[in-house]
């Protein structure tokens, strides 16, 4: 995926007519992934500057007939695959070697693949939130439209809105309307719109960035004028290959995505707890307490991914290392970020999955109250797949069911931006 991510990349940069190659080469490209011709590439190897250059390197090794590739997704030297093809390798000519290796096209594929994922992921991680306000029997107070307008946030604005619209209809916040002793609830439910929000925000930047990224010409030097036979070809050496807009974008979607997780994990953490007195659920959600664990050991996975997501949020582009003798002597590492991303949505996916398991068991002991009607079809798709709990199960096949609900699209609707 990533790779096929990247050969496009690399054909709609090639084709804007600045890197001074022959036509030849965007087509043998595209020829290529239509007959599922794709070269097998390490993911390491790339500081971000001068472009990803070794992972570059291998995908065009495949054009010229070199390197490994895959045929139909199963292993064959080049030279057979593009013979059963019906293709030959191209002899490259001046200047083509050197644009294929220089640009930031691992780095703006990986860009693309986590923002779409990040996309359905925070999708269901909005379900999950609205979820958890009803779950925990929570006040909807704080989604009055008021309080955010007054803040002017946008992505805070928005989050508010898409809550309360998932939560309309409960018939869980009127049975606790009147006479509710509890003056307010845990940051992780009060404040679901600002979390969120900001991360919303976040994201909307790193689209743009990334989106910006997407058929830009990112090698060096670059070739002007040679669409106009009365204009002076110019060729300027500069720096596009520099990476470092999707780096310090691609570190902050995980800083973003570690807020995801962590306010989720909390609200699991809450209602599995059992702190709360005034909701009627039983600790861990057991169906008998002491005598079975419930969900308990899902929110220990819950807590590790989150962990794991905290680490890996430590920004990639801060870190410097000097290559080349030391003519390239500050480099992005934004290919790190961007692998760093990826590996993130599978963790974070996995927390949102959870809070989804725990919340719909949670639900069932509001009946026969319910929750908004967007909520309620939400629990269904999930109930669909995942029984309720009643007596102790491994919960693991259980989050992988909800984790697939996330990646099909299942569960959430539009994103607020």
């Amino acid at each position: 995926e990533i790779v096929r991510a990247m050969m496009s990349l690399l054909a709609a940069s090639l084709a804007r007519g600045h890197s001074g190659v022959r036509p030849l080469l965007v087509d043998r490209l595209a020829d290529m992934l239509r007959l599922d011709l794709i070269p097998i590439v390490p993911s390491r190897g790339s500081v971000g500057a001068s472009g990803d250059l070794a992972p570059l390197a291998h995908l065009a090794c495949g054009l010229i007939g070199e390197g490994s590739i895959l045929w139909h997704d199963r292993p064959a030297p080049p030279a057979i695959a593009f013979r059963a093809a019906g293709l030959e390798p191209i002899r490259l000519q001046a200047k083509e070697g050197l644009a294929l290796l220089n640009g930031t096209h691992l780095m703006a594929a990986c860009g693309v693949i986590a923002l779409t994922r990040f996309d359905r992921i925070l999708e269901a991680g909005m379900v999950a939130a609205a979820m958890s306000v009803d779950g925990c029997r929570a006040s909807h107070g704080p989604l009055e439209p008021e309080i955010h307008e007054v803040r002017c946030q946008p992505g805070q604005i928005a989050v508010a809105s898409k809550l309360r619209t998932l939560l309309e209809g409960s018939t869980i916040v009127e049975a606790h309307r009147e006479n509710d002793p509890r003056v307010q609830d845990p940051y992780s439910l009060r404040a679901i719109p600002q979390v969120l929000g900001a991360v919303v925000d976040a994201a909307a930047a790193v689209r743009r960035v990334v989106s910006d990224e997407l058929g830009a010409v990112t090698d060096n030097p670059l070739v002007f004028g040679a669409e106009n036979p009365d204009q002076e070809v110019r060729i300027l050496s500069g720096g596009n290959f520099h990476g470092m807009p999707l780096a310090i974008h691609l570190d902050l979607l995980r800083i973003a995505m570690t807020h995801v997780a962590g306010i989720s994990e909390r609200r699991t953490f809450w209602v599995l707890s059992g702190h709360d007195v005034h909701n009627p659920v039983t600790p861990y959600l057991a169906e008998d307490p002491g005598l079975q664990s419930g969900l308990m050991i899902a929110q220990y996975t819950a807590a590790a991914c989150t962990n794991e997501l905290q680490t890996l949020a430590n920004p990639a582009s801060v870190a410097n290392i000097s290559t080349s003798a030391g003519i390239e002597d500050y480099n992005s590492m934004g290919a790190t970020s961007g692998l760093l991303a990826l590996r993130s949505m599978e963790l974070l996916r996995s927390v949102i999955a959870i809070e989804l398991l725990v919340m719909a068991q949670a639900l069932e002991h509001q009946r026969p109250n319910t929750s908004g009607h967007a909520i309620e079809a939400a629990h269904a798709r999930i109930r669909a797949v995942v029984p309720a709990l009643t007596e102790d199960r491994t919960p693991a096949p259980d989050i992988k069911a909800v984790e697939r609900l996330i990646e099909s699209g299942e569960i959430g609707g539009p994103n607020p931006e």
